[in-house]
């Protein structure tokens, strides 16, 4: 096959395609896949591989789908090293944000920074997720809070993937707090985003989320807004149920949103109106663990048949996380998922939090790339092995396409 490469003698194959393979994960073993152009063009036995233009070794490795991060704020400008002492000396996060802090602080350096500056750095972040091996990435705004400020986060977020060469799926969150300006008249925000910012972001936003809970967005602020976005075409997002318990969860998934996200705070009724919805829980336990906070209850999600995703909610406060590998980790170990709900997590439940069924899996056709992972030294080519040793994973292959550009041919 002409610009063709043959990944040959893989261990394991883990497609997360239940009718490509065995188990939850669709796990084959010792296969040989072929990528043209970012794309999976054969997938078969060694014996019966065609030929192709690069050679790559398989053997001792676990390869599966380019990861999915499905919430993210990879773009900011501005740091928050020093909030970080303050909650080390017993500040609590929401107290910062009513202070001042938090995110009106980046929301200050972001506003400050021009659209190139935001570029750079949203590529540079970029650029190591796509060395751990994330090839799909949802960017929010919200460090702008006003029209032209969230209008060119979502350029820049845009522009950032192409030239890091990953996907991405962009995010309106002017919902993300009141701006400072406006704190004493929050109709006059909620008005603006509703009739000013959201129509100015159709065509360079995907999504509406937006922030309901202490210090950010009321629950009727918040429905108002994601109204006002999905009826502009847009999929609907939720951070629900964080700091304290507002129902947005519920009522989200009601609207019929792709995802609703945190839930540390998520009661019964909630967990009932995710699993009638066909939403998706995106758990974040990079925020979980910065915050010292409690876990969702995830054990009620699993019985309920909620799909469960996993993100590192990257961003320069509560989750200054950017590797997906140390977040699948810590899915098992403090929110108790299995390796295969984790794995998935990142994968193909995370691609379905997107509303994007075409990635996150290993198919004739896909386009959301290929991952050849060696598991750390000594440990055989399993699923665990990829999971059990925090951020261990050494990449050995990595191929996707830029979902957002013209077909081109990844290293």
């Amino acid at each position: 096959m002409a610009g063709s490469t043959l990944i040959k003698g893989i261990d394991c194959l883990l497609t997360m395609d239940v009718d490509g393979g065995t188990g939850q994960l669709g796990e084959r073993r010792d296969v040989s896949v072929v990528m043209e152009g970012g794309e999976v063009a054969w997938i078969g036995p060694s014996e019966n591989e065609p030929s192709a233009d690069v050679l790559v070794d398989g053997s001792g490795c676990v390869a599966l789908p380019g990861l999915v991060d499905c919430h993210t704020h990879t773009l900011w400008a501005g740091s928050r090293s020093d909030e970080f002492e303050q909650r080390l000396a017993g500040a609590r996060y929401e107290d910062i944000l009513e202070a001042g802090g938090g995110i009106l602080s980046t929301v200050r350096a972001t506003r400050a920074a021009s659209e190139d500056e935001l570029v750079r750095l949203g590529t540079e972040r970029l650029l190591r997720m796509r060395a751990r091996g994330v090839l799909t990435v949802e960017i929010k705004s919200g460090y702008g809070l006003e029209r032209e400020a969230e209008v060119r986060m979502l350029r820049a977020a845009r522009r950032a993937a192409e030239q890091a060469g990953v996907g991405v799926v962009t995010t309106y969150l002017g919902a993300h707090t009141i701006p400072a300006e406006l704190r004493h008249d929050r109709a006059a925000y909620v008005h603006d985003i509703v009739y000013n910012q959201l129509p100015a972001v159709v065509g360079l936003a995907d999504a509406v989320d937006v922030y309901v809970d202490r210090g950010a967005f009321t629950l009727e602020e918040g429905l108002q807004i994601l109204r006002a976005g999905k009826a502009l075409g847009l999929s609907v997002r939720a951070h629900a149920e964080q700091v304290t318990h507002t129902g947005i969860a519920a009522a989200a998934a009601a609207l019929g949103a792709t995802s609703v996200d945190h839930l540390e705070r998520l009661d019964e009724v909630g967990v009932r109106a995710i699993a009638a919805s066909g939403s998706v829980a995106v758990l974040l336990p990079g925020a979980m663990l910065y915050l010292r906070d409690s876990a969702p209850p995830v054990a009620a999600l699993r019985a309920a048949g909620v799909p469960l995703a996993v993100a590192t909610d990257f961003n320069p406060g509560s989750s200054p996380v950017d590797d997906l590998w140390i977040c699948a980790s810590l899915a098992c170990v403090t929110l108790g998922l299995t390796v295969s709900e984790a794995l998935l997590g990142i994968t193909r439940v995370a691609a379905l939090a997107l509303a994007r069924p075409d990635l996150g899996r290993v198919r004739v056709g896909d386009r959301g790339g290929l991952v050849l992972a060696e598991p750390a030294p000594g440990q055989p080519a399993t699923a665990a092995s990829l999971v059990q040793f925090m951020g261990a994973p050494k990449l050995r292959y990595l191929a996707g396409a830029r979902l957002s550009a013209p077909r081109t041919a990844l290293p």
